[in-house]
């Protein structure tokens, strides 16, 4: 994920690097890879764009709506949020100062010793995604591997994996099995593809203070680890590198400018990107992931060469196979132009679009940050139920899913207010499920003084940037005939008003009959050339949101 503090700088520079043909020198760096990787698998996809294009968003998906992810790795161990095996090699940043205090000098204790204190003893994937599914998630997704470069499946081509070291434990395995057991598709989510940049700090030192010059451990090699726990290893397979760094490596905002392979990024060398690839394909190959994410701009290492584009097809055609003809897999990229939203599902982190887009999308955020983070459960600053609950209903709205991050701890546990957070959403579910579940939008996605979003930054960030919701914003969802109309918040005169249903409105048929989900009696409702508007109870049936099941137009 991207450090949302610093979004802004990241796609202008690096896109428009691309774009402007400073990427032409790197694609040299992968020329021969052709020879030297497995072939993409026999199919109706080739690892082109014009062959993506005909890809199609599966019925399964567009039905789904809503997805939680563990996005679970070594990170969540130090229990200090995101990025932190970067970060705590940037002297005197907050999470370097973290890791001198708890763990020693990056020297001598560097992220890979993290790893080896990360032992996962809670873990337990059936009870995390029984309660899940209780919740009301209809898939899950597992983080197959992070920018820290640590593969959580018995990886057959990077031997920094978790059966190898830190927990022991082949976690996609667990994660698969877990979620198929419940009934629920699979995911994994893959952001390895930019090890090579975003570890570069490893290669430095202090600038001041007792080890001045001494330098940090990301430079180690496999000749190094005698005597040491991870001897036998290569901490080069983990850090990857040995190649020169980028300008200005050690400032902290400096790799989201070259997130997009471009800005003065040092080319990955052919070596790395095969490895990624032969990672990648061992991954969808042994676990048939239904669901594939990567963290980067439109594919990985696009548009320096066409190693993203080969994961893409291999995995289409296997999918295809593997259901007899019907592509039931769906692929997440970020920050696509038109043609590549046509290729895979577009992903928006920590935002969401304002308007009903022609293809399906999804949102992708956190309830804290992506990394487990005591200090934001001591702070008490979770997402509630009801931010997330009236967020799910906005995308829904507008033909898009919410896949939603409970942070797990070191330990493979979650703690008590996130489990609050999800008895919440639980609750509203029960009541509610039917217009959110299978649905599709309507002609128009809601009314009201918030349908005015923020603009979208980079590949998201407009998340909470907009008006507050209010009883007067509602969202529209429809199942067949039934029109939903959903109110974001509860009216104080006792009077739901939708305005989008005048008399008059362009849709066809009359209005037979209202009913306010998880009410026991009627409601009294009346319709004119102001609107439909429902004389609601007392008291609501249910928290957040208020849904209305509108019976009798023709919306088809």
């Amino acid at each position: 994920m991207i450090d949302p503090q610093n979004r802004r700088t990241f796609i202008g520079r690096g896109a428009m690097a691309a774009a402007a043909g400073l990427a032409a020198p790197l694609l040299q760096s992968c020329a021969h890879l052709g020879r030297t990787s497995p072939a993409v698998s026999t199919g109706p996809f080739q690892p082109t764009w014009d062959s993506l294009r005909q890809y199609r968003a599966p019925e399964w998906f567009r039905d789904a709506k809503f997805g939680i992810w563990a996005h679970w790795g070594p990170q969540c161990q130090p229990e200090h949020g995101d990025w932190y095996a970067r970060q705590m090699y940037l002297e005197g940043s907050e999470d370097y100062r973290d890791h001198l205090a708890r763990y020693g000098h990056p020297s001598k204790a560097g992220f890979k010793d993290i790893i080896h204190e990360w032992k996962a003893e809670k873990w337990d994937p059936d009870a995390l995604v029984s309660l899940y599914k209780r919740v009301g998630a209809q898939y899950f997704f597992a983080l197959a591997n992070h920018h820290d470069n640590l593969d959580l499946w018995d990886s057959r081509h990077q031997p920094w994996n978790s059966v190898n070291v830190g927990p022991r434990k082949n976690l996609i395995a667990g994660w698969a099995r877990a979620a198929r057991a419940n009934g629920l598709r699979f995911g994994v989510s893959v952001h390895a593809a930019h090890a090579w940049s975003w570890y570069e700090p490893a290669q430095g030192a202090d600038r001041e203070g007792p080890l001045a010059g001494v330098p940090y451990d990301g430079k180690l090699t496999k000749g190094d680890g005698a005597g040491q726990w991870w001897a036998g290893l290569d901490p080069q397979d983990l850090y990857a590198q040995s190649h020169q760094p980028a300008p200005n490596f050690l400032v902290s905002n400096s790799i989201h400018a070259r997130w997009a392979w471009g800005n003065g990024v040092t080319p990955p060398d052919e070596a790395y990107c095969r490895k990624f690839l032969d990672r990648t394909l061992d991954l969808v190959d042994r676990y048939e992931p239904d669901l594939l994410y990567f963290d980067d701009t439109a594919l990985p290492f696009w548009p320096i060469n066409d190693v993203g584009l080969r994961i893409a097809a291999h995995y289409y055609n296997g999918n295809v196979r593997r259901h007899h003809g019907a592509l039931e897999a769906v692929i997440f990229g970020k920050i696509l132009d038109a043609q590549q939203r046509q290729c895979m599902v577009w992903d928006i982190e920590r935002g969401q679009a304002n308007e009903i887009l022609p293809f399906p999308w999804q949102t992708d955020t956190c309830i804290g940050d992506w990394h487990y983070d005591r200090r934001i459960y001591e702070q008490d600053r979770y997402k509630t139920a009801e931010t997330v609950v009236r967020m799910l209903v906005d995308i829904v709205s507008k033909n898009g899913n919410l896949l939603l991050n409970i942070p797990v701890r070191g330990d493979g546990s979650i703690d008590d207010k996130e489990l609050k957070v999800l008895e919440g959403i639980e609750a509203w579910m029960k009541v509610n499920r039917e217009s959110i579940f299978g649905s599709r939008p309507w002609r128009v996605f809601g009314e009201g003084p918030a349908t005015q979003g923020a603009a979208l930054s980079a590949q998201g960030f407009n998340e909470g940037r907009g008006k507050p919701f209010t009883a007067a914003d509602i969202r529209f969802t429809t199942r067949g005939d039934t029109l939903y109309a959903i109110a974001l918040g509860w009216p104080a005169d006792g009077s739901l008003r939708v305005t989008s249903l005048a008399a008059g409105s362009p849709d066809r048929g009359e209005i037979r009959s209202v009913r306010l989900l998880g009410n026991p009696g009627e409601v009294k409702w009346s319709r004119d050339a102001q609107g439909l508007v429902v004389q609601v109870p007392a008291s609501p049936p249910c928290d957040y949101a208020y849904v209305l099941e509108i019976e009798g137009l023709k919306l088809a």
